[in-house]
């Protein structure tokens, strides 16, 4: 390994003697950044969009690797504790009640994570239209830092909760990934330290031993303050200076180790099965060392890391077609650079593959051949420039809009740079430098990255697949025979297919927008086509070059018969398999190459419709694709091959899984045997038909004047007309009047009990429940619905949760639906151990009925209203928002923008209450449990 890596270094001597005597990337100097006496480094940076609204985070570069055996586990416990108790919020409901109160959401808004070698807190979306919500939201990261409270009560009572977490996440990709690391890290920290820990220790640790953790690794040294929002910026580095003041500098503090992995002296090969794994997967390691920081932060590490992303999208492109053919030897298929799995000391180039079952070394030998033809014959000329352009659009689209940047994307920027050391320049920065750079990248340059990053012969090949009765899998020797002799297949060149950019040939006459209609109300614009389609335009600032797009009709699979429902579930699917126009699903994506545009079909149950996106520049390419969605599906035999193929594996094994099963037993309960209401099983396929498919898609698109289009965005009348009129008034009519039939989706009623058994590995229970009724959909009981369903998540995560210790989380999900019209529902779900089921379900219940018979608790009401309407703030400034509020508007003549504060405010506890017991008493709920077979 270390010659194969002098050798890489060689080669590459000239260019990283010429990066390390190159002058640094800047950092952007849109952030404040600084470090404190004590070692405390923060980032500041005024961002009004969204208004009024801040993200404060606190990233420790600490986490599970950190601890020893006997704290296994304590680095994640440690984050849980800190929403238990602080010096300034000694309990979990001071802190929580204050930032529920000011609109913020425990989970949503309040939440940690921690990893291998971090830990980030964070508090998001953060209302800051008082300076003193600032200095509180700051004040909550200071005591993070170092004044968790770690009560010994508290704890215990935390054990529980963590151990129905890892109850919840125990599944058979974390098996396999914890056997992956004991083989590929042994003798290493990385080995054993998946951040969930151990649960013996999580049970039975002393309280000394999470305090010992805290007191020697959460130090300021190791901690980064994040702040990023409508906040003023001199404020908050003041408050900084003298909030953190008071945490001393630690005094001979503990090495902070970043842990090497292994050198291999020869490749590893594994194979790692499981009873609940549904796919096979394939990956290929390439280790190779980490880039060094000196390159990383100059110009010239900026140009490999193009050079390493051109090579992972070029080689990507190649796999992904490759997929498309019949008889594809994998049904999924990437290449990529990154760090070494979980380690940050190591980076590999990674091929992956999800592939059909029984064929692992045909898909392997697929895998690597693919790469090693790039190697011996480098990559086009037009793959290049593609991929040239690509960038080069994703990086103006970036500069365009960079005065409308979220919050979030900023802190994601400023953490990467405290815990990654990935450099910030800045987007005005790194526009100019990649269109300084890009051009000068040629072919060389590419091909010589791809044999640099593949070039160490001592790979690592990880397989896993599911493990039954039948399925055997190749030694270990097999799988290191197919990568180590790849160099002496009889490859050739890859073939590049001459793509046309010309997206449509000819068209119809142009129709006419023949009436214009003002909505001053909601700032809105509809034109009714020739064609009698109807268009609505509303122009904003919220980005500025970005242009979204929707549209509905009625139909959707009503229109076909139970018979065919199979079919029809696969309508969407005819433009993603066979393309449109003149081009194939990846011929297209090569047409596109330096465009920002798309559009994606969708049918549902009652409805069709077509939605997208694009820049100003590209909205003819929109409208383009979107004529060609309605028109011409493309047909392609051998990509619908594999798409069959995919389908086949990815439905052998869903019996396998017990979320699957679950599934499959609840649509059974609640629905019957009725078709539409089923998934697609293995059995089902034989019923699938491309040509009838192909011809659904035509039918239910076929009537483009019963469409309401709706565009929001960056928005141009003057330009946008003459495009909706050539490529939207020129579609034919068809049928106006279309509407969606009435079909049976009817559910069970009265009380029903399933509880059922099921094997698995990692033993617990799921049990779900389901209130159904009929209530009057009006606009109020639709946010009183919603509001029950918001309470529901704060009492079950303080009852459920944090009283009984019983699960990790309670799902909730209520709504009235419209179609059909008053059927309300309401579904409670959770995992916990099979011992508590029947007693976590009577707190349920318990709950519920309260809710019921005397409404929600005041402080519970309130939080979710505050929530409700910070919400709503915000969809305001944001073109999402609009899109649905119009679409709604026009297409079922539903306005719920108007007058939506006053609703809400109008709505009572009574009225919650009210419409609780109103769904309770009609006496319909389904519970469907899954135990665990002994």
């Amino acid at each position: 390994m270390k010659k194969s890596f002098s050798f890489i270094l060689l080669l590459l001597l000239p260019w990283v003697l010429q990066a390390q005597s190159s002058a640094p990337l800047p950092i952007d100097p849109g952030v404040r950044t600084g470090k404190l006496d004590n070692g405390l480094t923060y980032y500041i940076r005024h961002n009004a969009y969204p208004e009024k609204r801040a993200e404060f985070y606190i990233a420790q570069n600490v986490g599970s690797i950190l601890e020893e055996d006997s704290q296994s586990g304590l680095a994640h416990f440690l984050e849980h504790m800190a929403f238990n108790g602080t010096k300034h919020y000694p309990g979990r409901k001071n802190m929580l009640d204050y930032l529920e109160k000011n609109g913020a959401k425990f989970g949503e808004n309040v939440n940690a994570y921690t990893s291998f070698d971090q830990t980030v807190y964070n508090l998001s979306d953060i209302p800051v239209h008082r300076e003193s919500l600032v200095d509180s939201c700051l004040l909550i990261l200071h005591d993070w830092s170092s004044f968790i409270t770690l009560d010994n009560a508290e704890i215990d009572k935390e054990r529980s909760i963590i151990k129905e977490e890892w109850r919840t996440r125990n599944s058979a990709s974390l098996r396999n990934m914890e056997h992956l690391f004991a083989i590929l890290f042994k003798d290493t920290r990385y080995a054993n330290r998946m951040p969930i820990g151990s649960m013996d220790v999580v049970e039975h640790f002393p309280y000394q031993q999470i305090k010992d953790y805290y007191h020697k690794w959460y130090r300021p040294d190791l901690q980064a303050i994040v702040v990023v929002g409508d906040i003023d910026v001199d404020h908050v580095e003041a408050t900084i200076k003298t909030m953190f003041a008071d945490i001393k500098k630690p005094v001979n503090p503990a090495h902070r180790e970043y842990f090497t992995v292994p050198e291999y002296t020869n490749p590893i090969a594994t194979v790692l099965t499981d009873p609940e794994t549904t796919s096979t997967n394939i990956t290929v390691y390439y280790p190779h060392e980490a880039t060094a920081k000196a390159v990383k932060h100059t110009e010239e590490g900026y140009n490999e890391m193009l050079l390493e992303g051109f090579v992972s999208n070029m080689l990507s492109t190649r796999l992904a077609e490759i997929t498309q053919k019949a008889g594809a030897p994998f049904m999924r298929a990437s290449a990529g650079n990154g760090n070494y799995i979980i380690a940050k000391t190591k980076e590999a180039w990674a091929l992956s593959a999800t592939c059909k079952e029984g064929e692992v070394l045909s898909a392997l030998r697929a895998l690597v051949d693919e790469n090693e033809r790039a190697k011996q014959f480098g990559f086009t000329q037009a793959e290049l420039d593609r991929i040239k352009t690509s960038y080069l659009e994703m990086y103006a689209n970036s500069y365009n809009n960079r005065n409308k940047q979220n919050n979030a994307a900023y802190v994601r920027e400023y953490v990467g740079n405290f815990t990654d050391d990935e450099p910030i320049p800045g987007i005005e920065y790194e526009y100019e430098l990649v269109k300084k750079l890009i051009p000068k990248i040629d072919l060389n340059a590419v091909n010589e990255c791809l044999r640099h990053l593949s070039a160490t012969p001592n790979m690592v090949v990880s397989v896993t697949g599911p493990q039954k009765e039948g399925v055997t899998y190749p030694s270990e020797k097999e799988l290191i025979d197919v990568v180590q002799n790849v160099a002496a297949q009889k490859l050739t060149a890859y073939e590049e297919k001459v793509i046309s950019t010309n997206l449509i040939d000819s068209l119809p006459a142009a129709g006419k927008v023949v009436k214009v209609k003002k909505n001053e109300k909601m700032g809105a614009t509809e034109w009714t086509l020739s064609n009698g389609m109807r268009v609505v335009l509303k122009k904003t600032d919220y980005k500025d070059d970005q242009v979204l797009m929707s549209s509905v009709a009625y139909g959707g699979n009503s229109l076909f018969a139970d018979s065919e429902i199979y079919n029809a579930s696969f309508i969407r699917t005819v433009p993603s398999i066979g393309g449109v126009g003149a081009f194939s699903a990846i011929d297209l994506g090569k047409a596109l190459a330096g465009k920002s545009a798309n559009v994606n079909a969708s049918v549902g149950s009652s409805t069709e419709s077509l939605s997208g996106s694009s820049s100003i520049k590209d909205v003819e390419t929109l409208l383009q694709l979107t004529h060609l969605y309605f028109t011409a599906p493309r047909k392609d035999e051998q990509a619908y091959a594999a798409f069959i193929g995919r389908l086949h594996n990815q439905l052998k094994n869903a019996a396998a899984s017990p979320p699957s099963i679950m599934n499959d037993t609840v649509s059974h309960v609640v629905y019957g045997d009725n078709p539409r209401m089923q998934r697609i099983h293995l059995e089902d396929l034989s019923k699938l038909n491309y040509d009838r498919m192909i011809e659904m898609y035509k039918e239910v698109f076929a009537n483009p004047s019963a469409f309401t289009f709706v565009f929001v965005g960056s928005i141009d009348e003057a330009t946008l007309r003459p495009l909706v009129e050539k490529y939207l008034a020129s579609l034919p009519a068809g049928n106006k009047n279309i509407k969606n039939k009435k079909v049976n989706d009817d559910i069970r009623k009265g009380n029903y009990t399933n509880i059922f058994t099921q094997k698995m590995e990692a033993p617990k229970a799921t049990s779900l429940k389901l209130y159904s009724g009929i209530l009057k959909r009006t606009h109020k009981n639709e946010i009183a619905i919603n509001v029950l369903n918001q309470v529901l998540d704060v009492v079950y995560t303080r009852t459920v949760r944090e009283a009984e210790g019983g699960t990790y989380g309670v799902s909730t999900g209520a709504d009235i639906s419209r179609l059909p019209d008053g059927r309300a529902m309401l579904q409670i779900m959770f995992d916990t151990n099979p011992e508590k089921e029947r007693h976590l379900s009577e707190v349920i219940r318990r709950e519920l009925g309260r809710i019921a018979t005397d409404g929600p608790e005041a402080v519970d009401f309130n939080k979710t209203k505050e929530y409700m309407e910070k919400s709503y703030q915000e969809g305001l400034k944001t073109n999402g928002y609009w899109l649905g509020v119009l679409s709604t508007l026009y297409f079922y003549n539903e306005d719920y923008n108007t007058d939506y504060l006053k609703t809400l405010e109008s709505v009572t506890q009574d009225d919650v209450k009210n419409l609780t017991n109103e769904l309770l008493k009609q006496k319909n709920l389904i519970e469907v449990v899954m135990m665990p077979k002994e």
